[in-house]
């Protein structure tokens, strides 16, 4: 029979029709036989002024519907269209409630058949995508779709991607098809219908199966591909500046020299054949990544050696390969070989995602992730489970199936010959280049067990980095909602969860144990109460804190060595604490029983059986941890650690976390890093202060050390791409209620929105502060035309965000953290950035704390040896958020008056490029950038 789709797309006034929203234009494709048959369009008549953000958006104002039918008088046509199809839209659940709402206002039946979501089957088909937004999807198939926000392109666009993955699923092995439909039935939308439809037809014809597939235990996967051993006979550097840029205009149209991307070529490869350690500040622009990556594959191929390059996040790491290493391959008169490794816990484990297959779960997203998993091993080389995009719940389902190494032995795991760990680990022990990331790293140094293979040679990208990863990988939290949610994975034998599965196994081959499952019950219950005792312990004593130093801010972080060991809420926590490091031992201990004891039937085991014992001993892993955690956090904490407790007032006490790291970690990194090492490169486009290097080779351990040291200035002509701006008529931070800073800011920017018409990046220090900021910009309507978008807000991702943020054209982003750096917004789409605050850390921020006594203690001044560096080189990492290319010009406008009224600010504006600065109040700033923009 043939299957009708009507995709439908609607515009309204806004995303509630019980609150009175209604319908501006709606479209709807009829699409049969695998082709477009027709379009309805209409605008509507709302018979309600359009909202200012809504015209923004979609480019439908009053004026264009006033005209337009009314709901009711289209209603027969919609109804006619809808007979007998399947209802299909990009968000289904929106668009087909909205209308039901107006069929019901308008007093007719509702549309009472099946529906199909395209976000869903996007899930599904593209399990790697970035986004599942329809302007993605759809640039990402090159699909027409010239009006984003208008119901006739939204909804013919929409019509042209389920056409497209039918097509992939109409490719998709029939083996997958099947193991895809099995599961739909869970789905939300009724994506069965589609894939039943095209099993069908897969069914009339033999299927031969692709050279790139296989099946193995009912499951399709990419082959391996084998690794060729090309023998490579060693090339020579090039050393003169004409033969590098001969080597580096291959392939590039448009190419453009850079002296200080040569220089640094050299610099490289100095440190490696002297060897010795360096460290290079590449400004942007420089092409830091093509500059370190040349000489560390000319060393490699030339010595035979790896050449490990660490990147800071698991981003970086896939960029430089999708990105530079492929350029490089092209362009390079030779082969080499690259390997990106990652700790094992980011691989899949192959054994438990083929049992967890055959359980009875009806629960959704762990449904959608099977399914996302069975289309990614169709194609995915890795086994890289920071592949696929997935949902909160989905990364929780992952935590069950993720590598935690063998339990049982590995040769006896039906799927070690496929295993995308083990692979890995080869490919890496054959590559020139092994790119990681600075946790990984930290791992493999501070470790007893090795994971990459035997290196000399480094390079830290991202350098600035590299302290606080090595803190944060040597430091541990604790939290209630984390802790929780392991005691649930083992669960009571009446919840069914792991300990219940384990004693049915042991049940079920007659071994006798030495406890009762009751006892493991009654522990479990009591270990529950126990937490829930300690962090009910910890909200008391934090609510205590709150009161006697009354926050301005809704976040709390206390040292938890300063609310007084001698006093009975600490005495009260410590014994509690005591009792969960016992309740865990106790578990752990009895888990671990009846894991050996079964362990002895190993030849009985079926398949599931195994996966389960594998499940237990990952639980355990992360169990122990757990006991660990609560050692070096209460029980015994090291006093070379700071240790502190922070929570959102709001949420307490599930907010609550206790989080530990070592104040300093300068005599590890060079006892373990600088000091075995022959050469390690360190680059970033930030790593000096006022021009000197001391402040991070100190950091790092290294200072004294003789080092190579480069300074790259960016290219770009600053001086006539940028000017600062210091307005005059702000009151100082330090001499006024944060409230009324706020104020004053936030006038400040809705003045400054009009003249930059949105375009606008605004840095903040604090969530708070962005919070209050944000709100009362919001609450005072008059930006009602811009897209305002904030960090911890608006939802997303910084990536998402930044996005969304280059869709509009008068938007302006709110952000902190995260955005200060590794924020990309080329072009005009980013004309303003604004910098509320200095970026000095709070000085009762628990490290910055721990890091300023440690330095008094030495006898130095804790401000200018630490709190100042850290802040301008937190300047300069905002400061490099405006111009990212060579074509760019913007404003920076900087709140804080400090950087002109007080002795250090020269130690921030010498920092960045030699720009104009101009001072003045809001009327001629604004007067200024209209002029220059």
């Amino acid at each position: 029979m043939t299957q009708k789709y009507v995709v439908v797309d609607l515009e309204t006034t806004g995303n509630a029709p019980k609150k009175g929203d209604r319908i501006i234009q709606i479209s709807a494709v009829v699409v049969e036989n695998r082709k477009i048959k027709e379009q309805f369009t209409s605008f509507v008549n709302p018979e309600q002024m359009i909202p200012a953000f809504i015209t923004e958006l979609t480019g439908i104002d009053d004026e264009m519907v006033k005209d337009a039918p009314t709901f009711d008088e289209i209603a027969p046509d919609i109804i006619r269209i809808l007979d007998g199809s399947i209802f299909t839209a990009h968000n289904v659940n929106f668009d087909l409630n909205f209308l039901q709402a107006e069929l019901e206002e308008a007093g007719y039946p509702c549309f009472n058949g099946p529906s199909v979501d395209t976000v869903e089957m996007a899930k599904i088909l593209l399990p790697t995508a970035d986004s599942y937004k329809l302007t993605e999807l759809s640039s990402g198939f090159s699909l027409n779709h010239e009006r984003p926000h208008q119901a006739d392109s939204d909804a013919y666009a929409t019509a042209l991607l389920l056409l497209e993955f039918m097509e992939k699923i109409e490719v998709l092995p029939m083996v997958t098809i099947e193991n895809l439909l099995t599961l739909s039935f869970h789905l939300k939308s009724d994506v069965h219908l589609v894939l039943q439809a095209l099993h069908n037809i897969k069914l009339s014809h033999i299927e031969n199966l692709p050279d790139h597939l296989e099946v193995y235990r009912g499951i399709v996967l990419a082959k391996n591909q084998e690794i060729q051993h090309v023998e490579l006979k060693p090339p020579s550097f090039p050393e003169s500046n004409d033969e590098k840029n001969q080597l580096l205009s291959f392939g590039v149209d448009g190419f453009e020299a850079r002296e200080g991307q040569l220089q640094m070529m050299d610099m490289v490869m100095k440190a490696f054949r002297k060897p010795g350690h360096a460290v290079i500040e590449a400004g942007t622009g420089i092409g830091k990544s093509l500059g370190y990556l040349i000489p560390s594959i000319y060393y490699s191929v030339e010595k035979n050696a790896p050449v490990i390059i660490s990147t800071y996040t698991n981003q970086l790491q896939e960029q430089l390969l999708s990105r530079e290493i492929s350029a490089l391959q092209k362009m390079l008169p030779f082969s080499f070989k690259t390997a990106l490794l990652k700790g094992r816990s980011h691989y899949l484990h192959l054994l438990k995602f083929e049992q967890t297959l055959k359980e009875e779960d009806a629960q959704y997203d762990s449904v959608l992730t099977k399914m996302q998993i069975l289309v990614w091993l169709t194609s995915t080389m890795t086994g890289d489970l920071g592949e696929l995009n997935l949902s909160s719940g989905g990364r929780l389902y992952c935590s069950r199936i993720k590598h935690d190494g063998w339990y049982l032995s590995k040769e006896k795991d039906p799927w070690v010959s496929k295993d995308f760990y083990l692979k890995a680990r080869k490919n890496a022990e054959n590559a020139n280049i092994i790119i990681t990331n600075h946790a990984m790293l930290m791992n493999d140094l501070l470790n007893e067990t090795s994971i990459l293979p035997p290196y000399e040679t480094l390079v830290l990208d991202e350098a600035h980095h590299i302290e606080k990863a090595a803190r944060a990988h040597a430091g541990a939290s604790l939290d209630i909602i984390s802790s929780k949610f392991l005691l649930g994975q083992l669960g009571t034998n009446e919840k069914r969860q792991l300990a219940h599965r384990l004693y049915s196994l042991i049940e079920e081959h007659g071994i006798t144990i030495s406890f009762h499952p009751f006892e493991m019950d009654r522990s479990l219950q009591d270990l529950d109460q126990d937490f829930d005792d300690l962090f009910g312990i910890l909200a008391h004593i934090s609510r205590q804190f709150e009161k006697k130093h009354q926050p301005q801010f809704q976040k709390i972080q206390y040292l938890l060595n300063e609310i007084g060991k001698d006093g009975r809420d600490y005495k009260s926590f410590y014994i509690c604490a005591e009792r969960v490091k016992s309740g865990l031992k106790d578990i752990r201990q009895k888990v671990e029983t009846g894991l050996e004891t079964v362990k002895k039937a190993e030849r009985a085991l079926s398949a599931a059986d195994k996966a389960l014992l594998e499940e237990l001993h990952g639980l355990l892993i992360q169990w122990e941890e757990m006991e660990r955690t609560i050692s070096d956090l209460i029980l015994r904490p090291d006093e070379r650690n700071v240790i502190w407790v922070e929570a959102d007032l709001n949420g307490i006490p599930n907010s609550l976390s206790i989080i530990g790291q070592p104040v300093s970690l300068d005599k590890q990194l060079r006892d373990f890093l600088f000091s075995v090492k022959k050469s390690v490169v360190m680059t970033s486009a930030t790593l000096t202060v006022k021009s000197s290097f001391d402040y991070f080779l100190q950091e790092v351990g290294l200072s004294g050390r003789e080092i190579l040291k480069l300074q790259l200035p960016s290219p770009f002509e600053y001086q006539k791409m940028a000017k600062l701006i210091i307005p005059n008529d702000i009151p100082e931070i330090r001499k006024v209620q944060s409230a009324q800073y706020i104020d004053a800011i936030s006038n400040h920017i809705i003045a400054l929105a009009e003249a930059t018409k949105g375009r606008m990046l605004i840095l903040f220090t604090s969530f708070d502060m962005l919070k209050r900021t944000y709100n009362l910009i919001k609450d005072s309507g008059t930006l009602d035309d811009y897209v305002l978008m904030a960090q911890g807000i608006s939802g997303g991702s910084r990536t998402r965000l930044t996005k969304n943020f280059q869709r509009f054209d008068k938007a302006i982003l709110f952000g902190t953290n995260s955005f200060w750096e590794g924020v990309d917004i080329p072009g005009e789409d980013l004309s303003c950035l604004i910098i509320v605050r200095l970026p000095f850390a709070p000085p009762n921020e628990p490290v910055t704390k721990a890091k300023c006594r440690q330095v008094e203690k030495a006898g130095n001044n804790s401000f200018s040896e630490y709190s100042l560096p850290e802040a301008v080189l937190r300047f300069k990492q905002g400061f490099g958020r405006l111009i990212r290319r060579s074509t760019d010009r913007g404003i920076v406008i900087v709140f804080d008056r400090r950087i002109m009224t007080t002795s250090y600010g020269r130690a921030f504006t010498s920092s960045i490029p030699p720009i104009p600065t101009v001072q003045g109040d809001i009327n001629e700033i604004v007067t200024l950038i209209e002029d220059w923009l």
